[in-house]
């Protein structure tokens, strides 16, 4: 059972260097599918998620090459199926982007419903309502979502989207490619990772406008060539670490980052107090003094986004004051917080507010990741806790932080990945069942 071992109250210095963002990874890998030829991604991060989408690609038939540690090269023109198994479709939420690129390319895909952390009702219907506008056959049964083209293919329409969805508005971009005349998405979601995959597209020969804007407009082409592409930084990865600052104290250069994508989360840590300096790509992140409460109200971007919800809570855990939270996307965001309540953390949640007390310090617990990141919150309140802390189910963490361990290592931080047996459960007497 591998799990982090924190020996916390350590003030963080030094460098930590960014890698590509996890949600335009999951998405742009699939989207190769599109690509007639080969195609060089750099900037990859090195996760679990995308291990398994490559696995993915690698089982629909591509070819798929290691060029160094950040860098493929994927060429889907060997592809011979359109269906994803089961197993991996089942471990991974983004497996469903290869409905909008199999469709797109392929004319066909059969794609079971996706799996990852459960944060709550995440229905796919926006992304199906999109496909049958553009003229797809889509049907789910037994766990599987089955769509296919109709003769002549997919033909450009004009889209609502009901609700503003990342990964919606991403896989019917992806949908929308191939198909006759101009597509119109609107009310679509506007994350830098949604304009990342337009870039891809466009850089590949397709032809997408006004991604980043409540718009976008999808001009079919015939087909899409082979180039290399870079993966924009990680937005989460880069909050996550400046609140591991803030929390646990110190002075830290986050490098290699886009200083616009972070500016809703260093608005509210300069409202509480941590300092932050943009020099070129770089932020420079410091704590000294005492953390002041906030507000914070989780919205699609540019607002502050739902993915840095609990490592946040760990800074106002320790910020004076009363400080209150309201979850604006997913209802299941607050199961961290009885974890944060073992570490002394003072935080009562009605439906989607919490309330948060300040309190002087937190102390080192046995702790799980109960999802992505929360346990990404899990590791910031270890570092900033006194004595240890023992962080479990950090296979969710390994889904979207790249080297964590030595990254944090690298600033100061007492953190190990220990792998220790699992404790046989203990077998239920006879007289204790009913």
């Amino acid at each position: 059972m591998l799990k982090y071992v924190i020996r916390g109250g350590r003030p963080l210095h030094g460098e930590i260097n960014i890698s590509g963002a996890k949600n335009a990874a999951v998405a742009i890998l699939p989207a190769t599918l599109l690509v007639d030829g080969p195609v060089r991604i750099e900037n990859i991060p090195q996760i679990s998620d995308v291990t398994l989408i490559l696995e993915i690609l690698r089982e629909l038939g591509a070819s798929v090459n290691t060029i160094n540690r950040s860098t493929m090269e994927i060429d889907c023109s060997t592809v011979n199926r359109t269906s994803v198994s089961y197993e991996l479709s089942r471990q991974i939420r983004a497996s469903y982007y290869f409905i909008g690129a199999l469709l797109s390319r392929f004319g066909q895909a059969q794609v079971a419903m996706p799996g990852g952390c459960d944060l709550g009702a995440r229905p796919i219907d926006l992304h199906l309502k999109g496909f049958r506008a553009l003229g797809a056959n889509v049907e789910e049964k037994n766990g599987f979502v089955y769509a296919t083209t109709p003769e002549g293919g997919l033909r450009g329409r004009r889209i609502y989207m009901d609700l503003v969805s990342v990964g919606a508005t991403m896989n019917v971009m992806m949908a929308a490619v191939f198909a006759r005349g101009t597509t119109i998405i609107e009310n679509v979601a506007k994350e830098p990772h949604i304009v990342d995959l337009a870039n891809f597209i466009n850089s590949m020969g397709g032809h997408v406008m006004g991604a980043g804007t409540d718009i976008i407009r999808v001009r079919g082409v015939a087909s899409l060539r082979g180039g290399t592409y870079s993966i924009i930084p990680d937005q989460i990865e880069a909050g996550t670490y400046m609140t591991a600052v803030a929390a646990a104290g110190g002075s830290v250069r986050i490098r290699n980052i886009i200083p616009k994508h972070l500016d809703c989360i260093t608005n509210k840590l300069t409202e509480m107090g941590v300092q932050v300096e943009e020099e070129g790509d770089d932020l420079i992140v410091t704590r000294i003094g005492p953390m002041h409460h906030t507000n914070i109200k989780t919205m699609p971007y540019p607002g502050f986004p739902t993915d840095m919800q609990s490592q946040i809570a760990v800074c106002l855990c320790l910020a004076e004051g009363t400080s209150l939270i309201t979850e604006g996307i997913w209802e299941n965001r607050y199961r961290y917080t009885d974890e944060l309540k073992r570490m002394g953390a003072q935080i009562q949640v009605d439906g989607k507010v919490a309330v948060i007390e300040g309190v002087s310090r937190l102390t080192g617990a046995p702790v799980r990741a109960c999802d992505l990141r929360a346990g990404a919150a899990m590791v910031v309140a270890g570092l900033a806790a006194e004595g240890v802390t023992e962080v479990e189910h950090i296979h969710y963490v390994e889904r979207g932080y790249e080297d964590i361990v030595g990254k944090l290592r690298g600033v100061g931080a007492d953190i190990e990945l220990v792998d220790e047996p699992e404790k046989p459960q203990r077998r239920q007497s006879k007289a204790n069942v009913g």
